[in-house]
């Protein structure tokens, strides 16, 4: 079955009709139909599982954002996310996009870091010396505690070792052992090829092993996305494409310059990224982590994403960011709406799934940009926001959706509005 992103009329359908409407569209059958119909699909006893001192469950909104095509590719995409306008403004952006091919993508092979701390030394640069010259041994040593990732391709591939040769407690050396952990997020993996080499590396630099854990700045694992969009796609009633495009330029060049500006542009494009992360049961933590230590290895903060304009005068975006993300292992496997979650994406590798992130994550920028530039960011976002005024005034059925068109014609989104328009009823 040759799948279709585009749902349209889905926003209008209720909870168990759309449920209906992506069932059909990803192939899903009986069961996983049933997974999400009925509540509590995290049994009690899983989640004692998963985490210490467990006392019940806590659930966020699950929804599908529409529309995204991906390398060619049709791709559902779920998000788990309790703010309004996130998945309308990707599912938006993303139908724009289809004009022109959707998004394009790539990744960098799946590396991650473990660093492993020395301390208790004179002479930082012949120790760095020392833990090169027995590289070949340290990988031998990481890589014994992994034969299954061996057989898959995996395993550590190199040793890199940084000096600080001036610190408060003395000179230090960092190895890294550079490890490719396929679809795996990687953190257990790399942590114990780290704990498995430091009594080797203590042996031979006669110095002492602090800290062996990862690193969550995953600069070797980046997932990359872009996306060019015609004057004529991007146009509003009220603008024109080529105003429209250059006040998303405007509006990026401020979040590039200045770093308050680019702690809300950053935290937007992570707006669309994290839902996904955590729709799939990966950890939206060390993504955010990454992300925003990648954002400022210039020196400064700064927009994780970059916007041009080319010589058709098209709007062209992209973003390179770290994305450790696996598909097995941790909640990915053990959350039931995890499995699911990734079963409507059809992904075939975490490569894979986090460069829809990142489409994800660029479409969420566009979206916000290009409102920001035009009507402002609160139009849209308050008009999705009236179902959440009109919940809290204590509208129930079809008063919600009632309630809530009226407050964002007038514009007057407020608990007070919204009992008032529920008193006459």
């Amino acid at each position: 079955m040759t799948r279709d992103s585009r749902l349209p009329n889905l926003r209008s359908l209720s909870p168990s009709q759309r449920l209906e409407r992506i069932g059909d569209a990803a192939g899903l059958d009986a069961a996983d139909r049933e997974l999400l119909a009925r509540p509590g699909a995290l049994a009690l006893d899983v989640a004692d599982g998963m985490i210490e001192n467990v006392v019940g469950t806590f659930e966020l909104p699950l929804g599908i954002a529409s529309n995204f095509r991906v390398n060619g590719k049709d791709v559902l995409v779920p998000m788990a996310v309790e703010e309004p306008s996130v998945v309308a403004a990707a599912s938006f952006m993303a139908r724009l996009a289809r004009d022109s091919g959707g998004f394009f993508t790539s990744s960098s092979t799946p590396l991650m870091r473990a660093q492993i701390q020395i301390v208790g030394m004179g002479d930082p640069y012949a120790v760095r010396q020392v833990v090169l010259a027995h590289k070949a041994e340290i990988i031998e040593r990481a890589n014994a505690k992994d034969t299954v990732l061996i057989g898959m391709g995996g395993g550590c591939k190199d040793v890199e070792v940084h000096v600080f040769d001036s610190t408060p407690r003395g000179p230090m050396v960092v190895a890294h052992l550079i490890v490719d952990v396929r679809d795996a997020m990687g953190a257990n993996t790399v942590n114990s090829m780290a704990e498995a080499v430091s009594p080797y590396i203590e042996q031979i630099t006669a110095a002492t092993v602090r800290l062996r854990i990862l690193s969550n700045l995953a600069d070797l694992r980046l997932a990359r996305a872009r996306v060019t969009l015609a004057p004529e796609t991007l146009k509003t009633a009220e603008y024109s494409g080529e105003e429209v495009i250059e006040g998303v330029l405007d509006a990026y060049t401020f979040a590039k310059i200045d770093p308050y500006r680019a702690a809300t542009h950053n935290k937007g494009i992570m707006n669309g990224i994290d839902p996904v992360i955590v729709a799939t049961g990966n950890d939206w933590r060390a993504v955010e982590a990454g992300a925003h230590a990648y954002a400022v290895q210039s020196g400064q903060y700064t927009s994780l994403t970059r916007w041009e304009k080319n010589r058709q005068g098209h709007l062209v975006g992209s973003i390179e960011l770290p994305m450790p993300v696996g598909l097995v292992g941790g909640a990915t496997k053990t959350h039931p709406l995890a499995r699911w979650a990734l079963r409507v994406m059809q992904v075939q590798s975490a490569q894979e799934l986090g460069e829809i992130a990142a489409a994800v994550g660029l479409a969420q920028n566009l979206g916000a940009l290009r409102a920001l530039s035009t009507e402002g960011i609160q139009r849209g976002h308050m008009a999705l926001h009236a179902r959440n005024i009109a919940l809290l005034a204590g509208a129930s059925g079809a008063d919600i959706q009632r309630i809530a068109a009226q407050m964002a014609q007038e514009k007057e989104v407020s608990v007070d509005r919204a009992k008032v328009l529920l008193g006459a009823v």
